[in-house]
This record gives C-alpha cells, sequence and structure tokens, in this order.
C-alpha cells in the first residue's frame, strides 16, 4: 500500500507543480545566498568559519534566504499531499472496497501518512544535497564535518514541521466529506501562523508592555510570557531550531540577564550544544504530529464506512 501511495503522488500533476515551484523558489534564494557571501555580506555572524552555513541563511536582500522559503512553501506541500487523503477515497466509493479487502483500518491509515512523510524526506533531502552540491561548485569551499551534520540536522528538522502539517491535513481529511473543505481549514491554519499569528503577538505585546521603569524581573517575566506565545507556532518552533542549528553564534533562544551574558566568549557552540538549546522546540514538533495522528487515528477508528449503493 505504502509503494502503490508513493507510485500516486509522483505521477500527480500536483506534486509535480508543487516540486517546480519549491525547487525554483529554493534556486533563487540559493543564488541570493550566494550574491551576498562573494560580496561580503553574510559572514558578519559565523565568519569564514562557518561559510557553508551562509548559504541557507544569508541574502542578498532580493529574495528570502532558504531557511525563509523552506518554512513558508514547506507546509504546502504537506498540506497538498494530506488534504484529501481519506475523504476523496469516501466520495469515489474505494474506501469501502478497500476495507472490506483483508486489509485493516489503521494500515490504510498509516500507509497514507508513510507514504506521503517518505515522499517528503526524499523531496527535502534531495533539494538540500542539491543545494550543497550547487553551492560547492560555486564556492569552492567545501563543508566540514560539522557543517554537513548541521545541514543534515536541519533537513530532518524540516521533515518533522512539514510533516506535521501532513498529519493535520489528513485529519481534516478524516473530520471532513469534501476535499474542498479539508483543504481550504489546512490552508487557512497555514496562513493564520504564517501572517496573522505574529499580528495578534504584535497587539498583546503592546498592550501588556511594561513600564519603561518597570523591574528587571517584570521585564523578564514579560520576555518570556511572549516568546511562550510565541512558540505556540509551529512556525515559531521551526525557526528557533533551524536558526540554532544553521546559525552557531546563536547561543540562546530566549532572553538572558546581565549575569548570564557577562564572562561569555562571543564564540560559536559546537554541535552538541546548539542540539541542546534546540531539543525542546524538536521535541515540540514531533509531540504536535504524534498528537494530530493520534486524533487522525482516533476519528478514523470511530467512523463508519458504508459502500455506496
Amino acid at each position: 500500500m505504502v509503494q502503490k501511495e508513493f507510485g500516486d503522488h509522483i505521477r500527480s500533476w500536483r506534486f509535480a507543480i508543487l516540486l517546480v515551484i519549491i525547487f525554483l523558489a529554493c534556486i533563487g534564494s540559493v543564488y541570493a545566498a550566494i550574491t551576498a557571501i562573494k560580496s561580503g555580506g553574510g559572514t558578519e555572524d559565523t565568519g569564514t568559519d562557518f561559510l557553508f552555513l551562509n548559504v541557507f541563511t544569508s541574502s542578498d536582500g532580493t529574495l528570502p534566504s532558504f531557511i525563509s522559503f523552506v518554512s513558508f512553501l514547506g507546509p504546502l506541500m504537506g498540506i497538498s499531499l494530506g488534504f484529501d487523503a481519506v475523504n476523496t477515497e469516501r466520495s469515489k466509493g474505494t474506501l469501502s472496497r478497500l476495507i472490506s479487502q483483508p486489509i485493516y483500518r489503521d494500515d490504510f491509515l498509516k500507509a497514507k501518512f508513510v507514504a506521503s512523510l517518505l515522499l517528503i524526506a526524499v523531496v527535502m533531502l534531495a533539494l538540500g544535497f542539491l543545494v550543497m552540491g550547487a553551492s560547492l561548485i560555486v564556492i569552492g569551499y567545501p563543508p566540514t564535518p560539522e557543517q554537513f551534520w548541521r545541514v543534515l540536522l536541519f533537513l530532518l528538522s524540516t521533515v518533522v514541521y512539514v510533516g506535521f502539517w501532513l498529519n493535520l491535513s489528513i485529519l481534516f481529511s478524516v473530520r471532513f466529506k469534501q476535499a474542498a473543505t479539508s483543504a481550504l481549514s489546512g490552508i487557512s491554519l497555514w496562513i493564520f501562523f504564517s501572517v496573522f499569528y505574529s499580528m495578534i503577538l504584535g497587539l498583546i505585546a503592546k498592550g501588556i508592555a511594561p513600564a519603561s521603569d518597570a523591574s528587571a524581573d517584570s521585564i523578564m517575566s514579560y520576555q518570556q510570557l511572549m516568546l511562550g506565545l510565541g512558540r505556540l507556532s509551529p512556525a515559531q518552533l521551526f525557526n528557533d531550531a533551524t536558526s540554532a542549528l544553521l546559525m552557531p553564534s546563536v547561543r540562546s533562544l530566549g532572553p538572558l540577564t546581565m549575569e548570564q551574558v557577562y564572562g561569555a566568549l562571543p564564540s560559536p557552540l559546537p554541535l552538541v550544544q546548539s542540539l541542546n538549546i534546540v531539543w525542546p522546540q524538536l521535541t515540540g514538533l514531533l509531540a504536535a504530529t504524534m498528537i494530530c495522528f493520534g486524533l487522525s487515528y482516533y476519528v478514523f477508528m470511530r467512523q463508519e464506512i458504508r459502500s455506496r449503493s
């Protein structure tokens, strides 16, 4: 079943069009990053020791960076692969035929998820390695083993992030009978977290901001509250994780006191310490993905499936 679903996705025009859009956008962002590196505009934060990572984080201002494109277009791939995973089978009358065969319900749902997630992993890893190969040819600067592992972990984090949106779209596909309704629900949440959630946080921050003469504890509490509200968004969790993985100069993802800053050396963190910083964000993305899949499993197992007369 996984092989059949995987083949159906690859042969579909929807996947081909979406793949071309993501490929062109990422190639454009890589060109902008390489232009910025050649002009010396992308090495202020990481220096020449991590020059290869700047391909994924830098931009000359004409186009967003590679991670910005991936964080924006990645959810669209997950939604497009899962919004009609179940309701289309039900509307065509093929779901009852599949279930009437010696196939368990949970196997059907797991095959839908595994095939789509496998396709996402193949696309993201292939795109990441393509970017690394093109950058190696253009800038002539090979990555160190640590940089390679940082890029690989970034790509795996991207697979988890897109997998969350895939599971969310499958949940809508199980819940709603019409594919258009499930697609609209997934895209609405994607737009909400990508655009409107930051606006809402800005209004909340303006309304509860402490006075200029407030104590340090009040300011820290305010910063922690806003940081916690921001991390309710999966996009924010993904941005925090990728920033720490691809920018070793990032030493913390939250506010720091003067006691914590005093005496700290302005040096890049090793990979293990960067992983310690982003582990809560990665755990949150995995938990959200598992919750969405669990809800999909629960709802689908309790639904009544009738054959079309």
